[in-house]
């Protein structure tokens, strides 16, 4: 309520100012202090300026509001009201135009509160009922039908569908998903039915921390100013100090007014903030949730990055990605191995069944006989004969002999990278599945893009052995590895590498990257099914666990660095200008207060330029 009444204090204020200027236009520009309008409207648009300025004083700090404020005192002192309701215009116009840009923020947020459904589909004794958005509880099986939104974080176990989760990630494509597959509240069914196990709900869901995050990044003022009060606390000490010395060397207070008129720096210290908190607002809808615009200044210096491998660089899943079998009859080997790994949970056993039945998904035959020895291998009896699939060393226990020349390819598998599982029948050797965590799609090209983009050093920290951290780097091409790390030896490689001269980054997603988030100085979670102590210790978190954002991320940063940049340099351009025409004599107090007032709107026409271009999707063609 009390930003409502400021709001439209602001804008009857500008009504006001607007009708002065325009009344006084009409009287041939006959420009004088007689007008008893100007003087209301000016002492009128001073009260807030003034207070503003009251308030930085008792904090102790130096802000552009306290400059304007001398200004307007100037004005107010020397009866140059016109000249007062100029900067009131200028002044009331950013108010207004930065709390259009809270309220663009604040919408963001009531569109994500509006996905959380009130009435939600349970069962529940075996009877389907509805129950509030919150009586729902970890346990409740819910039930989502077509175009309907997941109120809940749980696990799929009954139905398959096609679910757009672009309010929270930004990817546009529906993705596909059926039994034991992750899904994340507010994704919408455009196709199909399920059933969720419910895992998290309320303020423990996706939405919800999403919700927070924007909220907290939105509403981070001290971060959101950050390049413009530090500029304004060195440009007003030197202000200060130039007026002072002006006024005792020709004692025109009139000269010195018009100085502070033309210098009122009012315009950068909206021109900026709108262009940060204009960028925060878009990397929201685009799935990237920043938590202050100190890290979008941050990451144009960045010049290395430390990379987790499990979740950032792969995606957590075993992949086979060579069968080789010495017999003939392949595919009924390879058919065998599916069978038996069907019936096991280890991620190895998952990795070939999923392999074999891509090969061959005809309907399987029952072992007549099945064992499992955990972490070891199985045994199983097909046709009278026992298959035996698992490590070398389970093998060599069940009496199967290698070969040495065997060995070596098995050797040479494992210094690769690859963990071999061998498989043989009837007592003989037959063959052997070399798997390996799947790296992501598109992390070779991203990784090339960081380079391109001035990124020095890409170094990923592992907990896996030398073998497996030398295949991936190969594999994505990023420049060192650290590999056999605990939690806290990650942390020392970051602290060895943390410097005043350029920045560093932490990206991960899982629980043990939680210290080495916090302690670099930009720490991005892959955040979108990841562990929320990741999640909180992250400065920047991608919604979806797409490794791409990160290249993507940085050229926003050094797009928004760039316009911000150009703010300052057309600021400096016009206010060199307009002293140049104080000290020669054109512009005297009313002249200079006009001047700024039209030259201010010159930078931030320059910020809305990242609506204009960034936000059409056209980064890349700029770097």
């Amino acid at each position: 309520m009390k930003n409502f009444k400021k709001v439209w204090f602001d804008i009857i204020l500008l009504v006001f100012l607007l009708v002065v200027l325009f009344v006084e236009g009409l009287d041939n520009l006959n420009i004088g202090t007689s007008n008893p309008l100007l003087f209301i409207v000016a002492i009128i648009g001073t009260i807030p300026v003034l207070w503003s300025a009251i308030k930085v004083i008792i904090n102790r700090k130096i802000s552009v509001d306290l400059l304007a404020a001398i200004a307007l005192i100037f004005s107010l002192f020397e009866h140059e009201w016109l000249s007062a309701v100029f900067i009131n215009l200028m002044l009331t116009s950013s108010r207004l135009l930065l709390a259009y840009n809270e309220a663009s923020a604040r919408k963001n947020i009531e569109s994500l509160l509006k996905l959380k459904p009130v009435k939600i589909k349970v069962e529940r004794n075996g009877k389907i009922i509805e129950v509030k958005y919150l009586d729902v509880v970890v346990g409740d099986m819910v039930i989502v039908d077509l175009g309907e939104r997941i109120p809940v974080d749980g696990t799929i176990i009954s139905g398959q569908a096609s679910i757009d989760e672009s309010s929270l990630t930004g990817e546009s494509i529906p993705i596909n998903k059926s039994i034991n597959d992750k899904v994340a509240s507010s994704g919408l069914i455009v196709s199909g039915h399920l059933i969720i196990k419910t895992e998290k709900v309320s303020g423990d869901t996706t939405l919800e921390k999403i919700i927070k995050l924007v909220e907290d990044a939105q509403i981070d003022k001290p971060n959101i100013h950050t390049s413009a009060e530090k500029f304004a606390t060195w440009y007003l000490i030197i202000v200060f100090i130039g007026t002072i010395v002006l006024y005792f060397l020709n004692y025109n207070i009139i000269f010195i007014l018009a100085i502070l008129l033309v210098i009122c720096a009012d315009d950068i210290a909206v021109a900026v903030p709108l262009t940060f908190l204009s960028a925060i607002s878009f990397c929201a809808k685009k799935g990237i949730i920043i938590k202050g615009s100190s890290f979008i200044e941050a990451l144009p210096k960045v010049k290395i990055i430390f990379v987790d491998k499990t979740g950032t660089l792969t995606k957590g899943k075993l992949k086979v990605e060579h069968f080789s079998c010495d017999l003939s009859d392949k595919n009924l080997f390879l058919k065998y191995a599916g069978i038996c790994s069907e019936l096991s949970d280890h991620p190895v056993s998952k990795a070939i069944a999923h392999f074999a039945l891509e090969i061959d998904k005809s309907e399987n035959e029952k072992p007549k006989l099945f064992n499992e020895v955990e972490g070891n291998g199985m045994k199983a009896i097909f046709k009278n004969s026992e298959f035996i699939l698992g490590k070398v060393s389970f093998l060599k226990e069940n009496k199967i002999e290698f070969s040495t020349e065997i060995l070596e390819k098995i050797n040479f598998e494992q210094e690769k990278g690859f963990n071999v599982t061998v498989f043989a029948f009837a007592g003989e050797y037959c063959g052997y599945f070399s798997t390996a965590d799947e790296i992501k799609e598109n992390v070779k090209k991203s990784i090339q893009e960081l380079k391109n983009l001035g990124i020095e050093k890409i170094i990923m920290l592992t907990g896996d052995n030398e073998a497996v951290a030398k295949r991936i780097m190969e594999k994505t091409g990023i420049t060192h590895f650290y590999a056999n790390l605990l939690p806290e030896q990650k942390l020392n490689y970051i602290k060895d590498n943390l410097s005043t001269e350029y920045k560093v980054v932490m990206i991960g997603d899982g629980i043990n990257d939680a210290a080495a988030l916090s302690l670099a100085d930009i720490g991005i979670a892959m955040g979108g099914m990841g562990y929320d102590v990741a999640i909180e210790s992250a400065d920047i978190v991608l919604i979806k666990d797409d490794f791409s954002r990160i290249p993507e991320l940085i050229r926003i940063s050094k797009y928004i660095l760039k316009i911000a940049q150009q703010d300052f340099w057309i600021w400096g351009f016009t206010n060199t200008f307009g002293l140049l025409a104080v000290f020669y004599g054109f512009l005297l107090p009313t002249g200079a207060s006009a001047y700024n007032f039209i030259t201010d709107f010159i930078p931030l026409i320059n910020s809305t330029r990242i609506f204009k271009v960034y936000l059409k999707e056209k980064t890349k063609n700029f770097f």
